[in-house]
């Protein structure tokens, strides 16, 4: 359910309106046809699980990244696009049908992209000095900054995040969501990365990163000691319930 509410969470932050409610009817109902948005919602958590098998045998790297966006962008919008490879074209970002000249950021071209994308990959496995939140953080900048792909940079770079910590031994499942923190923060989210890119505000950037990892971790410690108690509760209710069970038959 962790990872069911990060695919929801991630997929809200680009514009999808799924429900948890909408995604748990479909996984109840075999053989039904998604809606487009809750799709996107179950092709996050597809994504999720194709990494996450593969990791053992294949550390994050190119190959790793563009079947994760592969298995991300089935049959959903974008999925016109360059779709499992780096884009071959320039991108930027802003409103719906605006110009380059009026994008409020204009990733790297795709020679200087590549070259990016290497050097990520390369930083990623030979830094073992920067403790490893704040290495998630810089990475999940520079994925985004980088923009490799046509669409969906957004999910496949937070998704980045959950894969390092599960590679770094820091989760052995991916327990943390995230996006409820960047969701619930979405402007200072962009704006924090926005500001590493005009401004080189590269302490800004992490002390935002790590105080939404400390919040969701919190959060996440607290809810699972509720279901802890929950199920404490429901056992000493069936228990409770035993003799007159035993009367009954």
């Amino acid at each position: 359910m962790y990872s069911r509410k990060e695919a929801l969470l991630s997929s809200q932050i680009e514009g999808t309106q799924a429900s948890l409610v909408d995604v748990l009817e479909f996984e109840a109902e075999p053989g039904r046809v998604p809606a487009p948005d809750v799709l996107e919602v179950i092709d996050h958590q597809l994504a999720l699980d194709y990494g996450l098998e593969r990791l053992p045998e294949l550390p994050i790297s190119d190959r790793l990244l563009m079947g994760m966006h592969s298995v991300l962008m089935e049959g959903v919008r974008g999925s016109h696009r360059r779709v499992g490879e780096y884009r071959r074209s320039q991108n930027w970002i802003g409103p719906s049908g605006c110009l380059i000249e009026e994008a409020s950021f204009v990733p790297p071209p795709v020679p200087e992209m590549i070259e990016a994308m290497s050097v990520l990959e390369r930083w990623l496995h030979e830094d073992r000095e920067t403790p490893i939140l704040i290495r998630c953080g810089l990475a999940h900048y520079q994925f985004e900054t980088i923009h490799p792909f046509e669409d969906a940079n957004g999910r496949l770079g937070r998704l980045l995040i959950t894969l390092m910590l599960v590679e770094g031994e820091v989760l052995a499942r991916p327990l943390l969501y995230l996006s409820v923190y960047l969701k619930r923060h979405r402007e200072e989210y962009y704006g924090w990365l926005g500001r590493v890119r005009t401004e080189g505000d590269f302490e800004g950037w992490p002390k935002f990163f790590l105080r939404g990892v400390r919040a969701v971790s919190l959060e996440a410690t607290e809810t699972a000691r509720r279901i802890l108690v929950m199920r404490d509760e429901h056992l000493d209710l069936v228990r409770a319930s035993e003799p007159c069970l035993q009367e009954t038959v």
